[in-house]
């Protein structure tokens, strides 16, 4: 989802770039340093893979940490050798999210399930292996390519005359043509130094009012045609393997200030990302 928008992004900005897919397995670490070594004058690697199957983690915790541990150590060693930074890309769930207040990047991080453990080791493994390292932790993604929740709610409205989301758990919803952007800003400009960092769409929600803004601007723009009732709950109402965040708000000012970057409105970029989806369809 993210690494096919970055790939086009950066492909749009004149920039040379090669997108790798299943053909490159980043727990292979031979396999990496003979791949970096044919790329001549290989300045960045931006890592975007990622075990993401929150639930199934619980059962599959050696694959899961093979790919969310081991991989970005392996790129990150990769990286060093061949004299390249890397970017890694992570997430909230690093937090517990009992937190009341933006999490900043040196907050503690208490993950409370497989997934979250694994992608906070995979942080502590690549910058242990690169001092040249920078950590981008995001939230609640969604785009064009791949599934995600605008899409499946758009799915579930076109299907069903009413969805029930859960109203308790908090966060910021991030379109990935905006990270792919601010990941393009720090490649270009390099002015933000390594590290930890914070980037998500501005303003919060849950996402109740996050499926709310989606069928309404989805409705304005004659994407759904019929009505659909968009109704809340409590999370127990959906049974999880995993205590999903109930509060997972990223603090980004570090971001914004080390790149001067302003970032819009998480419902802002929604509508213009819907107004592309209209397009597309």
């Amino acid at each position: 989802m993210l690494g096919r928008e970055l790939h086009l992004l950066l492909e749009r900005q004149g920039l040379p770039v090669t997108g790798t897919g299943r053909e490159l397995d980043i727990t292979d670490a031979p396999a990496l340093d003979s791949y970096a070594a044919r790329q001549h004058g290989l300045d960045w690697i931006v890592n975007c893979a990622a075990y993401t199957a929150v639930d199934r983690a619980e059962d599959d915790a050696e694959a899961c940490r093979s790919l969310n541990v081991e991989g970005p150590g392996n790129l990150a060693r990769t990286a060093r050798n061949a004299g390249a930074a890397l970017i890694h890309l992570s997430t909230d769930y690093v937090f517990d999210g009992r937190g009341a207040a933006p999490y900043r990047e040196d907050d503690e991080t208490r993950p409370t399930g497989v997934y979250g453990l694994s992608k906070r080791d995979g942080e502590r493994a690549a910058l242990a292996e690169n001092p040249d390292t920078w950590i981008i932790r995001s939230s609640w993604l969604y785009g064009s390519y791949g599934n995600n929740f605008v899409h499946t709610m758009l799915r579930l409205m076109k299907e069903r005359g009413g969805v029930t989301v859960v109203d308790d758990q908090r966060g910021s919803p991030t379109w990935t043509r905006d990270l792919a952007s601010a990941i393009c800003a720090l490649i270009t400009r390099k002015a933000a130094p390594p590290g930890i960092y914070h980037y998500a769409g501005s303003g919060n929600c849950t996402w109740f009012d996050f499926a709310r803004a989606i069928y309404g601007l989805a409705r304005e723009r004659r994407i759904l045609a019929g009505e659909c009732a968009v109704n809340p709950c409590a999370s127990g109402e959906f049974p999880s393997r995993v205590r999903r965040p109930a509060y997972s708000v990223l603090d980004t000012s570090k971001f914004r200030k080390a790149l001067g970057l302003a970032i819009p409105p998480w419902r802002e970029s929604l509508a213009a990302y819907l107004d592309e989806y209209k397009v597309q369809s």
